[in-house]
């Protein structure tokens, strides 16, 4: 088990006062067996009224209307997590292994085709010529040791790029590039897993490694694919590496866009906007850290 502090921090800045739109938040991690949020400060500026709310995917989602206009939006967020080992323990012993071709169960059929429907339907082609070069992929016979191969694949034929531009990339212009964000080699992983007939997810979260622990990071974004009794397993393409304690899980989305950390508009000139700066820092926290700080939000 074990604490870490996240602290959050996304400021935009214009050149004069404007006026800001409803706001979106996905910024509360989600919780379950293995995360349990114990304390979340969040700090909005300008003046605001905030609703939180739960959409369609079970992301907790904060609503920001704002009463004042402001040369600075500042967003701020300070969260306590507890980590606990995943439960079920990963030790994946044959009966446990889930064969090929996926067969879902008849229950969750409807709701498991919703997430194999391709992201960017016009980069098909693109996508399945890319996975023929691999006869490891072709030959796996479960599905974790398949989405292991895939996983790497990318890792090694796609360079890590970080982007500060809004937005994805397509598979094919991913491939094209042979770069790309962690966003964008999520989109080419969860892509490339529906094209093999799997149901996958976009995840957004953080990351608990060195860049976050010296807080110079992002946020950060892998593919979750669903199996059979085993449930939404991640699978970090940006590293190489299925899931683990280390990434903590903010919001998932069928689409990329739909899970966007914050997403809103304001009312003036586009060379009103200067630019902004977003910051993600990490660290592991002892027991008397957990009694100081302020209350819950």
């Amino acid at each position: 088990m074990s604490r870490l502090r996240i602290e959050h921090s996304t400021v935009y800045n214009y050149r004069k006062p404007v006026a800001f739109g409803r706001h979106r938040l996905v910024l509360r991690p989600r919780e379950g067996h293995d995360l349990r949020v114990e304390r979340m400060d969040l700090e909005i500026t300008p003046g605001h009224r905030i609703v939180w709310a739960r959409d369609v995917y079970n992301n907790s989602v904060a609503i920001v209307d704002f009463t004042e206009d402001a040369a600075e939006l500042a967003i701020r967020s300070t969260t306590v997590v507890q980590r606990s080992l995943p439960f079920p323990q990963q030790e994946l012993h044959k009966p446990w292994s889930v064969a090929l071709p996926i067969e879902y169960d008849v229950l969750e059929t409807q709701i498991a085709s919703v997430y194999q429907v391709l992201s960017y339907p016009d980069d098909l082609n693109e996508v399945r010529l890319w996975l023929a070069r691999f006869p490891e992929i072709a030959a796996a016979t479960d599905a974790e040791s398949l989405l292991i191969a895939l996983c790497l694949a990318i890792t090694r034929e796609i360079k890590y790029q970080r982007r500060d531009i809004k937005g994805v990339q397509s598979p094919a212009q991913t491939l094209k590039l042979g770069s790309g964000s962690c966003r964008d080699m999520a989109t080419l992983m969860m892509d490339a897993s529906r094209c093999i007939g799997l149901s996958a997810r976009f995840a957004s979260g953080y990351l608990d490694c060195p860049a976050s622990e010296a807080g110079r990071a992002a946020m950060h974004a892998w593919t979750e694919v669903y199996l059979p009794v085993l449930g939404w397993r991640g699978f970090d393409p940006t590293i190489g590496e299925p899931a683990s304690l280390k990434h903590i899980v903010v919001g998932v989305s069928h689409h990329p866009r739909g899970v966007m950390p914050i997403s809103g508009l304001f009312t003036g000139s586009t060379s009103d906007y200067i630019g902004m700066n977003a910051q993600v820092k990490i660290e592991q926290m002892g027991e008397s850290d957990l009694n100081s700080g302020a209350g819950a939000t």
